[in-house]
């Protein structure tokens, strides 16, 4: 669920050149007390602090602690947007020839004046780009998010404080990052990004995953042909700086909402004609890019997408062939492939091919405003949705809060409708969803790390 903001916008948008389709989904509500009943039953002996501390709830209780909650959540964006300003510091290469402070160096940030030394050469090249009035896209959107953190680059004393900033935020990605992958991390897997910002950062592996998923559901006929007419993605990414290789070389993207729709169409599960995509997001960020596309596609212009990928990972052999497979086959029934951007120097082992997503598939995706953990859609019953996905978004919560994912997901799904998760959730109680598919997908070793898309469906 990767908005800077606390504003609750539901953009809706009309759709005159398309057929006719069913009514635009109402605006999000928050849950009730007894909605929650189940999951606060369930989960009474780690419900968080201020929940348990509030003594007996009343529905006027619980609703100023969901509200609150819902903007503490969104508050969290903030510190997201810190980790890729962090990620761009560690990894960019159209602003300096510095090294990159890959994993391997990260740790070691603090003690090791190597490391420090490229920290503060990259900071003090990050700090001249961001100043730059003709910066390109992303570059601009960071320089305005640490502006409105009230820093300045006007004069050398405050361009220092950003270089303190920058360096600052390093420190405590570092920290996290140790923290992620300490045995405690390991065993609390698919929360263990629960006290840590939300951010917006994506890659190509969610997508390739979803699509190993729906592949295997229909080999074993979990899925019929023509049988998804409306999607719901949660938390689709706004990419500029990737969150594995910090890519900076190419304009803030959105490109999950398009892969799911390429893989829908290519397995025959939705037909291009009448299927919509509704992506369901907390960030101003992610939602006003893409009222911005939907307006430019209105006018018939497409949607250019930058697919790199580092194809000099320590991959399975498995993994590489199939993925390949799927990325140079992504978008051939969304759009066509053109020139993509050149791979500048100092992002060796990156391959790239880019694709150009035909307006009226663009048309197709419609942005709503609404936090999943706490919110829901009132959807009559044909409006309700037959695949909802998030991928890497509910790792961002802890058992309560994935317990009122899943019963919120079902009241949106139609009967025997199906979410797709790459996180495991919390399964006290079930909410409605029980576990369907479990698809593994070993992708590095060794030592091998392996992915997993859990499928969930309603009762």
């Amino acid at each position: 669920m990767r908005a800077r903001f606390v504003f609750c916008f539901v953009f809706v948008f009309a759709f005159a050149a398309l057929p006719a389709r069913s009514q635009t989904p109402s605006k999000p509500v928050f849950v009730s007390l007894s909605e929650a009943q189940p999951s606060l039953a369930a989960y009474n002996d780690s419900l968080p602090e201020d929940l348990r501390s509030a003594g007996q709830l009343d529905e006027a209780a619980w609703q100023k602690w969901i509200r609150q909650s819902d903007l503490d959540v969104r508050k969290r964006l903030d510190q997201g947007q810190e980790d890729t300003l962090s990620n761009l510091l560690r990894f960019g290469v159209t602003y300096t020839k510095e090294y990159r402070i890959d994993d391997e160096y990260l740790p070691k940030y603090g003690q090791s004046s190597l490391v420090d030394s490229f920290a503060a050469h990259r900071a003090n090249d990050l700090v001249r780009a961001l100043s730059s009035p003709h910066a390109p896209e992303g570059f601009r959107e960071m320089r305005a998010f640490v502006e409105k953190q009230g820093y300045s680059f006007q004069a050398a004393a405050e361009r220092l404080k950003v270089k303190k900033y920058l360096l600052a935020n390093l420190g405590r990605l570092r920290d996290d990052f140790i923290k992620a992958h300490s045995e405690e991390a390991k065993g609390n897997r698919w929360q263990v990004f629960e006290q840590r910002g939300i951010s917006l950062d994506t890659n190509l592996w969610p997508d390739y995953n979803v699509d190993a998923s729906l592949r295997t559901m229909v080999k074993q006929g979990r899925l019929k042909q023509g049988s998804i007419k409306r999607v719901a993605v949660v938390g689709p990414g706004l990419d500029f700086v990737n969150k594995q290789q910090g890519y900076d070389f190419y304009p803030p993207q959105t490109t999950q909402p398009f892969a799911v729709l390429d893989t829908l169409f290519r397995l025959k599960l939705a037909d291009p004609e009448t299927v919509e995509l509704y992506t369901l997001d907390i960030s101003w960020d992610v939602n006003l890019h893409i009222e911005r596309i939907h307006k430019a596609a209105a006018s018939g212009k497409p949607y250019v997408l930058e697919l790199p990928w580092y194809s000099a990972g320590r991959w399975t052999d498995e993994f590489r062939g199939k993925f390949v497979a799927y990325w140079q086959d992504l978008g051939g029934t969304i759009g066509r492939s053109v020139p993509a951007v050149k791979v500048p120097e100092g992002a060796e082992g990156i391959d790239i091919r880019a694709i150009e997503v035909h307006s009226a598939v663009v048309k197709r995706v419609t942005p709503l405003d609404l936090n999943i953990v706490f919110q829901r859609l009132e959807l009559a019953p044909e409006e309700r949705f037959d695949l909802i996905i998030g991928t890497n978004v509910f790792v961002y919560y802890g058992a309560f809060e994935q317990s009122l994912v899943r019963a919120n997901v079902a009241k949106m799904l139609k009967p025997a409708g199906l979410l797709l998760s790459s996180e495991k959730l919390a399964d006290r109680i079930e909410n409605g969803l029980a576990g369907d598919l479990t698809t593994e997908i070993p992708m590095t070793g060794p030592p091998v790390m392996t992915d997993y898309i859990f499928s969930y469906r309603k009762n």
